[in-house]
């Protein structure tokens, strides 16, 4: 779920000094887009820029990365320092284009930025995008930074060996790189090889670089990727692409003008940078690279065959900023279908029952939540006016939903997100309360939330502070449905046993003496491990014996603090209702286990295959 920034400046870059008075445009832009998008990566950041037509001698790639707190700023403040330094005793020189790409670092035309959010591993620089294949030659350069998860990075790693390639790590960055890079190689021997004799090899370096076809080299370096993703790439001499999944998992979107060329993550990051309409921003297609040719002309070219659409509809949940217009209707619709089950377990009082939300990202749906309810009751007063009921139409006159900051998060944490070693120290300190509000042993607390995936912060931290108040009753709703497999495209959720669905089903399956079937499905997910290719997702079987109720009642005996009083439910999204609230994200194998490439039916198997081996290793 790592975000990326790219600017591509199309016209001379004297243009940019004279009509906004800065050599800083491009890096101004790059800063917005990355900065509206600091949900997308609090690990590490990274910046890279290309300049076009830079004498032999002269550097023509900068790139700072950083694993500092607050890492987007902090290499900001660091590239304005170094062109600061620059320019000491040259200021006469500030505004002189030829002069700043020749001396000073980071002024040029092709900008790519990358917010990290490290899921798995040790937060390294090293981890950290953009990430740089260096040659001498131009045309062999490659700078990559990407929104991705590969889920065949052992088969990756040894299609590079059959290359004769001696890769340094078996991690998808390296062999996604390495295997782009490859193919970029093999391009330039192609046209080498087809202008051989006819010109000097000086000459041929600019021969090579006219004929480049990146999408020949996308269509031959990408057809055994098997993941999700947005991958951004600059090559050394200028031009550059963006290619998305086949499935269109991954986010990406751009914006184009005579002037600039604008990919983000997120919508409203280029809108916001650029001060432009919804509407003048276009979603890059799936199975398409936009590719951009050293000249500054762009078309979205088809890499790979298509497949089935499925967006990632964590994305619409959760992960993406709510200020999207489309993102956030259909949050705000996802609580008005809570509505009906809500009403249910409060037994429709509502004068005993306070609403509030955490974590921030579930302000939305709750929204949605109370204008459902608010518009049930609109509905019940015109009923009871129609049938002259008067003594019910004086009751629902005073019914109201009661609304309370009850939770406020003090950090700006995503815990569940955050490395395992520091998620329990996160937990614990992330929440405060406001006392004073609710009425001990009679009121009760209806809570929303955006998803519940551990269930450790509801466990450690939110329960027990929430129990403080006394309450008759609480009740967890959650906007999205039970997160019962692995995600190994966006968020890396890859062990079964971080999932609080499927430790309950683990109960349940032990509690109705069904081992059998347990030992069964381990089984069928040794056997299909073993034989490779394409298989069914049998995990899936695990589920079937039990009703989504029965699964949330026992994820509320699982998450309920010992010490606890008050009265506990959980209510989740169902799958029918994330799909009539996002109806263009279809993605939803965290939910139902449908993964949309073959390689997620393998991680499914083999995460089940290691929690029943007590292996805590990821599963791709």
């Amino acid at each position: 779920m790592c975000g990326i920034a790219f600017v591509r400046l199309r016209k001379p870059y004297e243009y940019y000094i004279e009509k906004y008075g800065t050599p800083l445009y491009g890096l101004n832009k790059l800063y917005w887009m990355m900065e509206k998008q600091r949900n997308r990566g609090q690990d590490g950041a990274g910046v890279a820029v290309v300049k076009l037509d830079v004498p032999p001698g002269y550097r023509y790639i900068s790139r700072y990365r950083s694993i500092d707190p607050n890492p987007t700023e902090k290499i900001f403040k660091k590239i304005h320092k170094r062109i600061k330094k620059a320019l000491e005793g040259y200021e006469d020189y500030a505004l002189n284009a030829q002069w700043l790409k020749q001396y000073v670092p980071f002024t040029g035309e092709i900008l790519l930025g990358h917010l990290r959010y490290g899921t798995h591993g040790v937060n390294a620089l090293e981890n950290c995008h953009p990430q740089l294949r260096q040659n001498n030659w131009r045309s062999r350069n490659l700078i990559l930074a990407g929104n991705f998860n590969m889920t065949n990075v052992e088969e990756l790693f040894n299609k590079l060996i059959s290359l004769g390639q001696h890769p340094k790590e078996k991690i998808d960055t390296v062999t996604v790189l390495e295997k782009i890079g490859h193919f970029l190689d093999e391009e330039n021997e192609r046209i080498y090889r087809l202008y051989k004799g006819q010109y000097s090899k000086q000459e041929m370096s600019h021969i090579i670089e006219e004929n480049i076809d990146l999408q020949r080299v996308l269509q031959r370096a990408c057809k055994d990727f098997d993941g999700g993703y947005a991958i951004a790439g600059i090559t050394g001499y200028g031009a550059s692409f963006i290619a998305r999944d086949p499935n269109g998992i991954r986010p990406a979107y751009f914006y184009a003008n005579d002037e600039v060329i604008a990919v983000a993550s997120e919508r409203p990051a280029i809108q916001q940078a650029f001060g432009i309409g919804y509407d003048e921003i276009e979603e890059i297609k799936p199975a398409h690279a936009l590719i951009i040719t050293k000249d500054g002309r762009f078309e979205q070219k088809p890499f790979i065959e298509p497949q089935a659409l499925t967006a990632c509809s964590f994305e619409r949940i959760y992960f993406s900023r709510g200020n999207d217009p489309d993102i956030y209707r259909e949050r705000k619709q996802l609580g008005m279908q809570l509505v009906p089950k809500i009403l249910e377990k409060i037994n429709y009082n509502l004068e005993d029952t306070i609403f509030s939300y955490v974590p921030n990202s579930a302000e939305s749906a709750f929204l949605g939540m109370i204008e459902g309810i608010e518009r049930r009751l609109s509905q019940e007063r015109i009923e009871a006016v129609k049938q002259q009921d008067m003594e019910r139409l004086q009751k629902l006159e005073s019914q109201y939903a009661r609304v309370e900051k009850l939770v406020i998060k003090d950090a700006k944490l995503r815990t569940f997100i955050v490395d395992d070693h520091s998620r329990n120290e996160f937990v614990s300190s992330a929440y405060d309360t406001t006392f004073g509000i609710v009425r001990p042993g009679v009121d009760t607390l209806v809570v929303m939330d955006d998803s519940i995936v551990r269930g450790t912060t509801l466990e450690q931290s939110l329960l027990r502070m929430l129990d403080k108040h006394v309450p008759k009753h609480i009740i967890i709703v959650s906007s999205a449905p039970q997160i019962r497999f692995p995600d190994c495209y966006g968020i890396d959720m890859s062990r079964f046993g971080e999932f609080v669905a499927f430790r309950a089903v683990w109960a349940l399956l032990h509690e109705r003496n069904m081992e059998d079937l347990l030992e069964e499905v381990y089984r069928q997910c040794k056997e299909a491990i073993a034989q490779g290719g394409v298989h069914e997702n049998y995990v899936k079987r695990l589920y079937e014996p039990f009703s989504d109720e029965e699964i949330s009642e026992k994820i509320a005996e699982i998450v309920r603090p010992a010490s606890m009083k008050a009265r506990l439910s959980v209510v989740y999204q169902s799958v029918e209702g994330l799909h009539k609230a996002c109806p263009n994200h279809q993605g939803d194998w965290y939910f139902t286990g449908n993964y949309p490439t073959p390689g997620g039916n393998m991680v499914a198997n083999r995460a089940l295959v290691n929690y029943m081996e007590g292996k805590l290793e990821r599963a791709y």
